[in-house]
């Protein structure tokens, strides 16, 4: 047995322990970098530090508090709040309390809050603002067993009522509680068993209520073991982390962070992503496939803005790029040296001195690789982005397997699968193509629900994923689509619209959600919104200056534009793939109007529903049953 394997087999019980552990081993090292804005309001902001031991000073008085308040182990406290570090530190807290933390998006309304706070039983509220505070107010008569609300930032909240208290008053609380019981959280780690309730995560499903999964100390505890054990990262990294906290993407990379003791920059702003990055300046993110999509969307528009030249410039070097990426990929495989021919490589130095550095540039100039996860990355922006030096590992994991089953293994990464299963989580391949996973990543099972978790968890622990996928003779899996998802035509032909969806985004640099539809039916058809600065932009050269999105979208000049797009998506499709017609929607498709997962996930059935007339438009007359 390995080295690694062993030290996943002899992890701790609880995260809590491995905190514990890592701030006795380097308490002034440093752990988190945040933002404080500008005393001005104006300029850029200024960034603060902890160090481990000083965060472990903060983590403490929040456990401490809570216990305070009577909070026993096990007793679920409410997270809502968007990605910062008070996020980190008060889940540390919830953990080191021997309690647990139940996770809700900042973006979830008060009906859905409130059903998610009463479902887990959540004792306690860490609300973010005073906006967080005001939907658990307006249901706090449906919420009888909510004992009291923590506000982080109390600026506008009213913290007049006894039943609200501000963050600063909890760690206050908890350090007096602290000065008469110094041992008491101590005590609480170490009383936390593998198998206690560690996280209640809701996951937004595409339709009916949201599940609560339910992931013991062990999940994270084997998860930070685990991610350490690949090698991807080290002390001397710099992540920056601003996915949201309350999705399992986010929350694993906390945990790994604590096992390998490096420096996390945490801000859940995405507007100021692109601010960020040249100050923070991190060796690895992570990020979803959207992000990908966007930038690449962006360095296309702002080349094409530079004129003719200057575009031609950019897609010859994109086209290198791609190639470049591909050979040495291939040659890594055979040979183990990422090698390309003299003549590409001399190419590929020109691209680079043209195109490429100025992408890594604005990435802060330091970044070793990116994670990338929670939805598919067209394969063709991979390549793109790893011609350029941003050498993006697709990962792959559910809420249900604590996020991270599968990454692509550094320098071996093979851009259009997943990677390898971590150590310690196996794989197989059901008859019909789903991918089954066993190990202890897996979740105990979802909250209240033992019907729901008997149709995905075997007794033998085996979990069904709902993803179809593919595993190459060497480990390496590639999804091909979410078993559910997968359309059949009426014709018989199977499709998996996602893989359609994410060859689209590759050719057209204007797309921001494709669906692609065509169940039952005799030919595909898709929905297809675009990026609005990237259209606007576009539409300022082709006499639609001044227009309005919705107006823009409308134009024959788009319509034109995109059928060339989808004309070329085509010439690459079987048959039966094909996009036969399509309709552009007048808006993006966002998660307040409930059509994306806070993941920017699509949601097919409400989509599906929401432009059913747009659908049916485009059967209309057609020769169908």
């Amino acid at each position: 047995m390995s080295d690694n394997q062993t030290q996943i087999d002899n992890r701790p019980p609880s995260v809590a322990a491995l905190f514990l552990e890592r701030v006795e081993r380097t308490p002034d090292a440093e752990a988190y970098r945040y933002p404080v804005p500008a005393a001005s309001g104006t300029g850029p902001d200024d960034w603060k530090s902890l160090s481990w031991g000083q965060a472990a000073q903060r983590v403490f008085a929040i456990a401490a508090g809570l216990v305070d308040l009577g909070v026993r182990p096990e007793e679920r406290i409410a997270l809502a709040s968007a990605t910062r570090v008070e996020w980190i530190l008060a889940d540390l807290g919830v953990m080191c309390a021997g309690a647990a933390t139940t996770t809700v998006y900042p973006q979830t309304n008060a009906e859905e809050s409130a059903f998610i706070l009463s479902d887990s039983e959540s004792k306690v509220l860490i609300a973010e603002d005073a906006a967080q505070l005001a939907k658990a107010v307006e249901r706090r008569a449906d919420l009888p067993g909510l004992h009291h609300v923590v506000v982080i930032d109390a600026e506008g909240a009213d913290t007049s009522d006894e039943w609200v208290l501000t963050l600063a008053d909890l760690e206050a609380r908890g350090a007096a509680y602290l000065e008469k019981h110094p041992e008491a959280v101590k005590e609480r780690v170490s009383a936390i068993t593998a198998e206690q309730l560690a996280t209640l995560i809701y996951t937004s499903g595409t339709t009916g209520r949201p599940k609560g999964v339910r992931l013991p100390h062990d999940n994270w505890s084997y998860m930070a073991k685990a991610i350490a054990a690949t090698g991807l990262v080290t002390r001397d990294d710099v992540q920056y982390l601003w996915l949201p906290l309350a999705h399992v993407f986010g929350k694993v990379l906390t945990s790994g962070q604590i096992e390998v003791g490096h420096v996390t920059a945490v801000d859940g702003r995405v507007d100021k992503i692109i601010e960020n990055l040249p100050v923070v300046q991190p060796t690895y993110m992570a990020a979803v496939p959207r992000i990908f999509e966007k930038v690449y969307n962006g360095v296309a528009a702002k080349a094409r803005a530079g004129g003719g030249a200057k575009y031609k410039i950019f897609q010859w070097a994109a086209g290198v790029g791609r190639e470049y990426a591909k050979t040495t990929q291939d040659n890594f495989r055979r040979t183990g040296t990422a090698s390309a021919p003299f003549g590409l490589t001399a190419k590929h130095k020109i691209a680079d001195t043209l195109v490429f550095a100025k992408i890594r540039e604005a990435f802060g100039g330091r970044l070793r690789a990116c994670i990338s996860g929670s939805a598919a990355l067209a394969p063709e922006i991979g390549y793109f982005f790893a011609g350029a030096g941003i050498h993006i590992l697709e990962g792959y994991g559910l809420t249900e397997s604590s996020a991270a089953s599968f990454v692509n293994p550094g320098e071996a990464y093979r851009t259009g699968t997943v990677g390898k299963p971590l150590p310690g989580t196996e794989v197989r391949i059901a008859d019909d193509g789903e991918i089954l996973l066993r190990g202890p990543g897996i979740m105990q099972g979802y909250h209240g629900l033992p019907e729901k978790t008997a149709e995905v968890l075997e007794a033998d622990g085996w979990f069904h994923t709902g993803d179809i996928g593919e595993l190459s003779a060497d480990g390496y899996l590639k999804i091909t689509d979410r078993k559910k998802d997968l359309i059949k035509t009426s014709g018989g032909k199977y499709i998996a619209p996602a893989e359609v969806e994410g060859q689209f985004k590759a050719v057209c640099p204007f797309v921001s959600n494709i669906l692609v539809h065509g169940a039952d039916r005799n030919y595909c058809t898709a929905l297809i919104a675009l990026d609005e600065p990237t259209l606007l932009g576009w539409a300022a050269d082709h006499e639609l200056a001044g227009k309005s999105y919705a107006e823009v979208v409308a134009a024959p000049q788009t319509q034109k534009l995109i059928q060339g797009y989808v004309d070329r998506l085509n010439e690459g499709l079987q048959r039966w793939q094909t996009i036969k017609k399509f309709r552009l929607l007048p808006r993006d498709l966002d998660i307040e109007h409930g059509e994306l997962t806070p993941s920017l996930k699509l949601k097919r059935p409400v989509v599906e529903r929401e432009y059913k007339e747009l659908i049916e438009e485009m059967y209309a007359g057609s020769r169908e049953a």
